[in-house]
C-alpha cells in the first residue's frame, strides 16, 4: 500500500464519506459505491486504502490528441476550433458496444500510460494552438479530480473546457465541474430506462437530471444517442428521447 501511495497518479478522492469499519462511500458517480478497505469501486479506478478513498488515475493518460471540437461531438460550441483531448482508463458503465473498449474496459495501468500534471497539459494545449481542453475517450467522471485541476488552470489561460460523458456523475460532482470552469458537456443518452438498466446497469434518470441541471446552471449541453440495432433503434425509444429533449 505504501508503494502505491507514492505514485504521482494516486491522489485522495474529493467526494466520499467515511463509514464505520474503515469503509467509504464514493460520491463521484451515482452508483455511490460502498467500498471496504483494500477494495475497488465498480469503476475499478477508486480504491479504499486504510479508510480513505483514492483515485488511481490522476494524470494517468491513456490517450491524447488534438481534435476538432465537432469530433467530440459538439457541433454548436466554438465551431471550427481545436481542443486537446485526453482519456484515462475504465468507465462507470458496462455498455458492450463501446467504441473505445480498449481503454474503457481496462483498469488503470502505468505501463500503457503517459503521466502528466495539469500544468503540463494546459501548457501543451496552448503550445499546440488549441482553443480548449476536452475530457473524453474514456469516461471522464473516473478522473474527476484531474479534470477539475486542468479546468481551473485552463480557465485562467482563457481556454474553454469540455466534458464528454455518460452523464452518470453526482450532483456534487457537477457542482465542482461548473465551479472549476467546465463550459460544455456532451452527454450520451444511451437509450430508454429499460435499455440503460439492462446494458449499462444504470438508471437513466440520473443522466437526464444532470443534463437539465447543467443547462439551467448556464453550461452548454448537447446530447448524443449512438444508435445500436436491437438496443435503442426502435421508433418508440427514439421518439421518447426526442420528446424529452424538446420538453425538458
Amino acid at each position: 500500500m505504501g508503494m502505491l501511495l507514492g505514485k504521482p497518479y494516486i491522489k485522495e478522492a474529493l467526494l466520499y464519506d467515511k463509514l464505520p469499519k474503515k469503509r467509504v462511500r464514493c460520491n463521484t458517480c451515482n452508483r455511490r459505491c460502498v467500498i471496504a478497505p483494500g477494495k475497488l469501486g465498480f469503476c475499478k479506478t477508486r480504491k479504499n486504502i486504510n479508510g480513505k478513498l483514492y483515485t488511481l488515475e490522476y494524470g494517468l493518460i491513456s490517450s491524447i490528441s488534438v481534435n476538432p471540437i465537432e469530433k467530440k461531438p459538439l457541433f454548436h460550441f466554438w465551431p471550427g476550433s481545436d481542443c486537446l483531448t485526453i482519456g484515462s482508463w475504465s468507465c462507470t458503465f458496462t455498455c458492450p458496444w463501446c467504441q473505445n473498449f480498449s481503454i474503457s474496459k481496462v483498469e488503470p495501468n502505468e505501463e500503457n500510460s503517459v503521466i502528466l500534471t495539469p500544468e503540463q497539459l494546459v501548457d501543451m494545449t496552448m503550445k499546440k494552438g488549441c482553443q480548449g481542453t476536452s475530457m473524453s475517450f474514456s469516461e471522464p467522471t473516473t478522473f474527476l479530480e484531474f479534470s477539475l485541476d486542468v479546468f481551473k488552470l485552463a480557465k485562467k489561460k482563457g481556454l474553454y473546457n469540455t466534458f464528454i460523458t455518460n452523464g452518470y456523475f453526482t450532483q456534487e460532482a457537477l457542482k465542482l465541474l461548473l465551479k472549476a470552469g467546465c463550459n460544455a458537456f456532451n452527454i450520451d443518452i444511451k437509450g430508454d430506462e429499460e435499455a440503460v438498466k439492462k446494458y449499462c446497469q444504470a438508471n437513466v434518470e440520473f443522466v437526464w437530471q444532470n443534463a437539465i441541471k447543467a443547462k439551467k446552471k448556464g453550461a452548454w449541453v448537447e446530447l448524443t444517442t449512438l444508435i445500436i440495432p436491437g438496443v435503442n433503434d426502435d421508433e418508440e425509444c427514439l421518439r421518447e428521447i426526442a420528446r424529452r429533449i424538446c420538453e425538458e
